[in-house]
C-alpha cells in the first residue's frame, strides 16, 4: 500500500459477507478519499484509514498502466464533496478506477451484469409484492431474477446511447468554440443548439439509468432477504 494506490476492503453486501469490494484512493497520510455512504447519502470524502477499512484487511488494485500518485490524488481531490453515487454507473469502484486510470469502470458491476436474465421490472415489482401479500413467497425468487434480467436488457440498450449523447454534446461544444475563434457566430449558435439537443437527450437517458440503478438496488436487497 502506498500514496496514490487504489485500495479496497471486502464489505458485507446486503448482509452477505465477502461479496462487495469498497474502493478508495490511499492519500499516504493515514487518510483515504472514497465514496462514503452513510444513512443512504453517499459523498466523496476524505476519511481516516480506520473509517475506510472498518478493521478489515486492505488490498491493492494493480494496473499495467496508470497515473502517477500525484495525478491520482489530484483527480480524487477534484471530486471531493460529489454526491452522484449510482450503484451501476458511478459507485466507489468507478470513482477510484477513474482516479487511478482515467477510465470509469467497475469490475464488480461487469461481473454482476451477466447474472441478470427477462420480464418487465415495474410489473414484476407489483407481482412480487402481491405474492408476499398472498402468502406465495416461493414465487418471488424467480420473479426477482426475471426483473433483474429485464433491467440488464434495458441497461445494455440505454447506457451506450447515453455515452454517445454525452460525446456528441462535448463534440458540439468544441465546434462552437472553434466557430467563435473564427468569428463565426452563426455557426457557433447552430453548434450550441445541437449541443443543447444532445444535453437534453443525455439528461433524459440519465434519469432512466438512475431509475434502473435504484430498482436494481431494491431488487437485489429483496432477493438477498429471501435467500436469508
Amino acid at each position: 500500500m502506498a500514496r496514490g494506490d487504489q485500495i479496497y476492503v471486502i464489505r458485507p453486501f446486503f448482509h452477505l459477507d465477502g461479496l462487495y469490494e469498497h474502493h478508495g484512493i490511499d492519500c499516504g497520510d493515514g487518510t483515504v478519499i472514497h465514496y462514503s455512504k452513510r444513512e443512504d447519502e453517499a459523498t466523496v470524502k476524505r476519511t481516516s484509514m480506520g473509517a475506510f477499512t472498518g478493521n478489515k484487511p486492505v488490498y491493492t488494485r494493480k494496473y499495467p498502466a496508470h497515473y502517477i500518485a500525484e495525478t491520482t490524488l489530484q483527480r480524487a481531490e477534484s471530486r471531493l464533496g460529489e454526491r452522484k453515487y449510482n450503484l451501476l454507473f458511478n459507485n466507489c469502484e468507478h470513482f477510484a478506477t477513474w482516479c487511478k486510470t482515467g477510465i470509469s469502470d467497475s469490475k464488480q458491476v461487469r461481473k454482476f451484469a451477466p447474472l441478470l436474465a427477462t420480464l418487465n421490472p415495474d410489473q414484476l415489482l407489483g407481482k412480487i409484492n402481491q405474492s408476499f401479500q398472498d402468502g406465495h413467497q416461493q414465487d418471488a425468487p424467480s420473479m426477482l431474477d426475471g426483473a433483474l434480467g429485464e433491467i440488464k436488457l434495458a441497461w445494455d440498450d440505454l447506457q451506450p446511447r447515453y455515452n454517445q449523447a454525452v460525446q456528441e454534446m462535448q463534440s458540439w461544444d468544441k465546434v462552437a468554440h472553434r466557430a467563435l475563434e473564427r468569428d463565426r457566430e452563426d455557426l457557433a449558435r447552430a453548434a450550441l443548439h445541437r449541443k443543447r439537443e444532445f444535453r437534453l437527450k443525455a439528461q433524459d437517458l440519465k434519469q432512466h439509468l438512475d431509475r434502473l440503478a435504484k430498482m436494481t438496488e431494491t431488487l437485489v436487497q429483496q432477493r438477498q432477504a429471501i435467500d436469508n
